[in-house]
């Protein structure tokens, strides 16, 4: 029996470098359709981790409370270059979308209800809304394998959309069910 192939390990990447990205990235992308724009940047771009394990970084980031883009920059931070690479990321996310919300906090203060301020939302969402449906289709066609997956998927939307079940209790319920119908198999004849 052979040892399995080892891991590559994360490039090394500077800590400027590593704040740069995330600062760029924080500070263009939009709302919901960042998880499109994190994978853009982490995985096309600069290659720091494969589309598996940002899948993988991803469904940690969406099961822990807070953003999943400030999660994501703690997990890929902390990945390539530990605890320094954490707070540099973090920072590097959250800084300009900080900046960003103060001054749209006092811009809608001055003129909130001013139709040109609600086009302008409205043109965001929509926009964030065409990215989340572009990494929906990107990262389904690579992590789901079955007819089963997509079922999954179908169900757990459907609960939440069209019956009103929580996320979280929802989620948990699918991953229960999905953990059982991808166990190991014993597959040797007796």
């Amino acid at each position: 029996m052979s040892d399995p192939a080892p891991t590559a390990p994360p490039p090394t990447v500077s800590l400027a470098r590593l704040f740069w990205v995330f600062f760029v990235m924080g500070a263009t992308s939009l709302g919901g359709g960042v998880v499109g724009y994190l994978r853009t940047g982490l995985v096309v771009r600069n290659r720091w981790v494969d589309d598996v394990t940002f899948v993988e970084l991803l469904s940690i980031s969406q099961t822990l409370p807070g953003l999943n883009a400030t999660n994501m920059s703690i997990l890929v931070g902390d990945r390539l270059r530990g605890g320094w690479g954490t707070i540099v990321a973090t920072l590097g996310m959250c800084l300009p979308g900080a900046t960003l919300m103060i001054g749209a906090a006092y811009a809608y203060g001055i003129g909130g209800d001013d139709p040109w301020s609600k086009a302008f939302l409205h043109g965001i969402a929509a926009g964030a809304l065409g990215l989340i449906v572009v990494v929906m289709v990107q990262l389904g066609a690579k992590v789901l394998k079955s007819l089963a997956d997509y079922l999954f998927v179908l169900a757990t939307a459907a609960a939440v959309a069209g019956f009103g079940v929580q996320v979280p209790y929802a989620l948990i319920v699918a991953g229960i069910v999905a953990i059982w119908w991808h166990r190991p198999r014993d597959r040797t004849p007796k």
